[in-house]
């Protein structure tokens, strides 16, 4: 999997390919946990390159947004899910946790 990080004006941009299971969720974690520890709590996840999303994929995205939530300070938005992911994010029951948004510029511009 690989991670890359963009810091735009209103919020982060974060993009992902591959698959993040158990052995590439702590990249991932690392990644999010990098921006949040800069003070940074405005993120925008990109899961357009992501073809797979474990349960340890899910758990970073649930422990960065309660990060980014804390004291009102932000939010974790996810931008193009793929129909399988959120499938997977529906049954675990972690929609009505995330804004989700068919673009990038849109998620950005909900900031």
């Amino acid at each position: 999997m690989e991670v890359t990080t963009k810091q735009l004006k209103r919020c982060d941009l974060v993009e992902a390919a591959g698959r993040i299971d158990s052995d590439t969720a702590s990249q991932l974690g690392e990644a999010f946990d990098a921006i949040n520890e800069a003070g940074r709590f405005r993120i925008v996840f990109d899961l357009s390159g992501v073809d797979f999303i474990s349960s340890a994929g899910l758990r970073v995205l649930i422990n960065t947004q309660k990060t980014c939530k804390r004291w009102n300070r932000g939010e974790l938005v996810l931008a193009n899910v793929p129909q399988r992911i959120r499938e997977a994010l529906d049954l675990a029951g972690f929609v009505p946790l995330f804004r989700l948004f068919d673009d990038v510029v849109e998620a950005v511009g909900s900031f």
